[in-house]
């Protein structure tokens, strides 16, 4: 147990941001201390956090555990999936797959700020004609 492979991984998805680690494992689920169906709370978020795996065909080869802070729940699971992803690349040659299916990308798309004499990014104040 000394010696055993650990895999690296940090993803990024809006604000939020997943330090990962696999180990050789069952396929046991840890982020911030908490399983992951009890974290996220919806099985749907989980599903596509490990959506890595399937692609991979690496399910219940390694055990997960992230640490994962900023953003809202959804841009959490989209982070720990690229994390996920990363770490994958260096547990072995999965880099054709894992780009097929596109999980190697940061997804660039972020909130648009808030300009000032309009209500949020785009939306306009109500027009009123008299």
């Amino acid at each position: 147990m000394a010696n055993e492979a650990l895999y690296y991984g940090t993803g990024r998805r809006k604000n939020a941001t997943a330090r990962v680690r696999l180990v050789p494992g069952t396929g046991k689920v840890t982020v911030n201390g908490r399983d992951a169906q009890e974290y996220f709370g919806r099985q749907a978020l989980v599903d596509a956090a490990l959506a890595p795996f399937k692609v991979t065909d690496t399910e219940g080869h390694f055990d997960v555990i992230a640490r994962i802070n900023g953003g809202g729940i959804s841009g959490q699971s989209g982070a720990l999936r690229h994390g996920i992803s990363r770490a994958l690349l260096a547990a072995g040659d999965y880099r054709a797959e894992l780009k097929k299916a596109g999980f190697l990308t940061r997804d660039p798309r972020m909130v648009e700020r808030k300009k000032y004499g309009l209500k949020k990014a785009r939306k306009r104040p109500q027009f009123s004609k008299r």
